[in-house]
């Protein structure tokens, strides 16, 4: 396991306070069949499955089906013939989803500004992505990917298109197989994580339980954002609304990250306790550069190929530490 260093801007104080135990192999595709009879029917408790995807991780070839699970893409309750039919009809509902996508996009054009403003923001967006790996080889389909986007902003009305969408269908499009498993999982995935990463619905809750964890575990450092650093953690929204996805070193720890917070473990709202151990890693700069906001951002924006694990088990320490702890009755509500 890769351990971050001083020079990726780990504080002192969170490197010390922290020692990473090295994570058992990853759910290998023997040992989630396994988790199932000879039906398809769950053998084995949903609640003891999520603890293991917090604490070990899915092996690439079960990724795509265990998350079919953690989204409610299909139902833990259903069985091997169950999920043939509702993947067929998920399968046929994007189909005429698409046919009805194709007659009133005339409509939509001549009538509805934000139709054409968003149409072109995903087309800025999505021109923007990588679509090759590093031997050339073509890793999406921009207009498979395009498409999808604008179908879901079509058909989703809580959730209108946000910077971050585009990034986030990527990494489901590579994943899975089907245009069709990609918009689902996307439209559960967002409805899982509204709380979390939809700006006009969550973030904001999000950003507001980060200042009240600060104010209650760093009194010192919440002390100093609100003089020399005021504005700082309302500045964050980015990372929330792009799940944190642009600050890890590799897609799988993306995924990493994001089944955790699908698992609900170790506690709900998970996201924002990844968010305080983020900024602990700049914690000791801030103090003694007596850091602005400005800068405070520029060095949050700096964390960059952080390995998922460590992060997690940073933000687990977090949670153990909360629970041990008379916390206000809104954080307790929030996390326990």
């Amino acid at each position: 396991m890769t351990t971050l260093s001083p020079e990726n801007s780990l504080s002192a104080r969170w490197s010390a306070s922290f020692i990473l135990v090295k994570r058992k192999p990853p759910i290998d595709k023997t040992e989630w069949d396994a988790f199932f009879d000879e039906n398809g029917l769950l053998a084995k408790s949903r609640d003891s499955i999520c603890v293991n995807i917090l604490e070990r991780g899915l092996h690439p070839l079960v990724r795509t089906e265990a998350w079919k699970f953690l989204t409610g893409y299909y139902s833990w309750q259903s069985s091997q013939d169950e999920r043939l039919t509702v993947d067929s009809t998920r399968r046929k509902n994007y189909e005429a989803l698409c046919e009805m996508y194709g007659k009133i996009q005339p409509l939509l054009e001549n009538l509805h500004r934000n139709f054409m403003e968003t149409r072109n923001n995903i087309a800025y967006d999505i021109q923007k992505l990588y679509d090759k790996d590093h031997l050339g080889n073509v890793l999406i389909d921009k207009k498979r990917l395009e498409k999808i986007l604008l179908l879901s902003y079509v058909c989703n009305t809580q959730a209108e298109y946000q910077q971050g969408f585009h990034e986030m269908v990527m990494l489901f499009q590579l994943m899975v197989e089907h245009d069709h498993e990609t918009f689902w999982l996307f439209q559960f995935f967002l409805q899982k994580t509204e709380h979390s990463c939809v700006i006009n619905i969550g973030v904001g809750k999000n950003l507001d339980m980060l200042n009240d964890l600060i104010d209650f575990l760093d009194p010192v450092f919440a002390e100093h954002l609100r003089g020399r650093g005021a504005g700082t953690v309302r500045s964050l929204f980015p990372w929330f609304c792009f799940c944190f996805q642009r600050a890890f070193k590799s897609f799988e720890d993306v995924w990493r990250l994001w089944e955790v917070l699908l698992t609900g473990k170790p506690c709900r709202n998970f996201q924002v306790l990844v968010a305080y151990s983020m900024l602990q890693m700049v914690r000791e700069q801030v103090l003694q550069e007596s850091m602005t906001r400005d800068d405070i951002i520029l060095a949050c924006n700096n964390l960059i190929d952080l390995d998922a694990d460590v992060l997690i088990s940073a933000a687990c320490l977090i949670y153990a530490e909360l629970i041990q702890r008379d916390a206000p009755q809104p954080l307790k509500d929030f996390f326990l």
